[in-house]
């Protein structure tokens, strides 16, 4: 084939243009009517009572954390398999982490990881819990909602690669990603190759009313115009006059807060995309299938990534021998595939602070082998099995 195929693509149609240009000619750019409509249909989409959008996804992991107020050397686990925002979050309010070691066949940090570091480390002030859906692949939150609470923990779950996921609960419920019931907050991105895409962007949802409020003011300098929580007279906000209410255009700045808004232009854009969200996710399940047939076929790939009710197939991953070898040759056949993710723990800045090779073998282990192959909805049938040629000609080299 002479197509490039990326590992990930975003799908930019005539309707998500349009809705844009209509933006673009509103009278608002931002902090427009669009952003509290995309906010209201991600809340119904996923479930939840409030949806809070912002301008990316490291902006709703940095929100979440400032919300739940963890304090300078309090702690939290995370796992070292995702992107460095998961756990760089923590660093930004002065937290420390601790990782947990993923589950070799899932990938993912488990109940029974975290315990294990609570255990192991029973002077520390363990406040919270960050469980990432890695690859699309939903943990078991309800048995990490009964460990918070033992443990008086709060959960934000890094829901980025699983919009429209779910999980099967213990009372076998379908639960899906972001409803709240589980989380304390969830975050979501729409970063271009994500499910839903608006350039750059983000997601919180929760159900608790006042975290709701207070990531509102967070998202916008610390300022709030809710005049039950002015703390300023009315005499100070009116100056000269005598009048005994608020002026309208009074505001108060209570904390330090950011700018971490969405514009207009891209809720609508978000909102366009999230109307076929579903479509794209089935798109996403096929291909999934496809791949799996074909892989269980070439002894020398593992794919646990294979079918898995309820997985969002953000990712598509092989453990492989010879990653590199493969690496290399898919790219001289026009097909890019990406490493997900080089250990956090190891990354310069985390190996600074103390952490080292052999502290997650599980981990450590994946890393070596994994490599993530195209997956997007608009991946045709034939880009499909060309990719699965190349992978078994590779192998019978």
């Amino acid at each position: 084939m002479n197509t490039i195929i990326p590992y990930g693509k975003q799908e930019i149609t005539p309707e998500d243009i349009q809705s844009v240009v209509e933006a673009l000619q509103s009278d608002f750019l931002t902090q427009g009517p669009k952003i509290i409509a995309f906010e209201q249909q991600f809340a119904q989409y996923t479930g939840s009572q409030y949806a809070v959008a912002v301008s990316n996804g490291t902006a709703a992991l940095h929100l979440a954390v400032m919300s739940l107020n963890l304090q300078p050397d309090e702690y939290v686990i995370c796992t070292p398999i995702t992107f460095s925002a998961s756990a760089n979050c923590v660093k930004y309010v002065g937290g420390r982490v601790l990782f947990a070691d993923i589950d070799p066949k899932t990938y993912l940090m488990t109940p029974e990881s975290v315990h294990e570091v609570i255990r192991s480390n029973p002077g520390k002030k363990i406040k919270g819990l960050i469980p990432v859906d890695f690859a699309g692949r939903v943990p078991q939150l309800d048995a990490f909602r009964e460990l918070a609470d033992e443990y008086d923990l709060w959960i934000i779950e890094d829901a980025c690669h699983a919009p429209g996921g779910y999980f099967i609960d213990q009372k076998k419920q379908k639960q899906s990603v972001g409803n709240g019931l589980f989380a304390d907050l969830s975050i979501f991105s729409f970063h271009p190759v994500k499910h839903i895409a608006t350039g750059e962007g983000g997601m919180i949802t929760t159900n608790n009313e006042s975290l709701y409020k207070r990531l509102l003011t967070l998202r916008t300098h610390g300022i709030t115009r809710e005049t039950s929580l002015f703390e300023n007279s009315i005499e100070f906000a009116n100056g000269n006059s005598t009048a005994d209410n608020y002026p309208v255009w009074y505001m108060e700045m209570q904390e330090l807060g950011y700018n971490y808004r969405i514009t207009d232009f891209q809720a609508a854009l978000g909102i366009s995309q999230l109307n076929r969200a579903e479509s794209n996710l089935e798109k996403r399940r096929s291909i999934a299938k496809r791949y799996t047939e074909a892989f269980n076929e070439i002894p020398q790939v593992i794919h646990h990534s294979g079918w898995i009710e309820g997985h969002a197939y953000h990712l598509f991953i092989l453990e492989v021998e010879n990653r590199r070898g493969l690496y290399d040759y898919l790219k001289t056949q026009s097909i890019f595939a990406q490493i997900h993710y080089i250990p956090v723990h190891l990354m310069p800045y985390y190996r600074h602070q103390g952490w080292k090779e052999g502290d997650f073998p599980n981990a450590e282990r994946y890393y070596s082998r994994c490599i993530s192959i195209p997956m997007y909805p608009s991946l045709t049938g034939e880009e499909v099995n060309f990719v699965i040629k190349t992978i078994k000609d590779f192998y019978m080299l």
